[in-house]
């Protein structure tokens, strides 16, 4: 009788100390992270966090990390209005511009379009999205968002005499 029960014993000990390798499953072993990260345009802050498959034993960060400001690929845009007025004769000054924005990758991007503007000689960054009507904040796949603004500023804040768009970029916060 005793001789049956060490046998399976044996076989089951065998089984548990082979069979299950704890070093081949956490080679194996794989999960998804966040890694979250940040870059600043204008002194505005936007965040961009990214997925990565790493190892089970890779541990999950905790501080985000400074970055450059991440672009669209192959971005691509069309200006199908811009004026400026100086002198309205209503003591303002108007600004209105309607630029088509591409997106030409199979994915949707959430982002902000930053517009470089030569103002009176000075060249400055803005994405003029919180005032605009249409901020463009979201471009589907393969599609295109009219970003389109139209404001007046009094000429007792500020007088220009001339707006001249030079560049327009579209920088990612997530891509979908």
């Amino acid at each position: 009788m005793k001789k049956i029960l060490k046998f399976p014993v044996l076989f089951l000990t065998a089984v548990l100390l082979f069979g299950c390798s704890s070093d081949d499953s956490d080679e194996d072993c794989m999960k998804t992270i966040t890694i979250p990260q940040f870059y600043y345009v204008n002194g505005q802050s936007y965040s961009y966090d990214v997925t990565q498959k790493v190892s089970c034993n890779t541990p999950e960060p905790t501080e985000p990390t400074q970055i450059e400001p991440p672009k669209l690929e192959d971005f691509s845009y069309e200006v199908l209005k811009f004026e400026f007025t100086p002198d309205t004769g209503n003591n303002t000054s108007r600004l209105q511009f309607e630029i088509k924005l591409t997106n030409p990758n199979d994915h949707a991007v959430s982002g902000v379009p930053m517009l470089t503007m030569d103002v009176d000689g000075l060249q400055t960054k803005s994405s003029f999205s919180n005032n605009a009507s249409v901020p463009c904040y979201e471009i589907a796949a393969n599609s295109s968002c009219i970003l389109t603004y139209d404001q007046q500023e009094s000429l007792d804040v500020v007088s220009i005499d001339s707006y001249k768009l030079v560049n327009v970029q579209y920088y990612v916060t997530n891509k979908e």
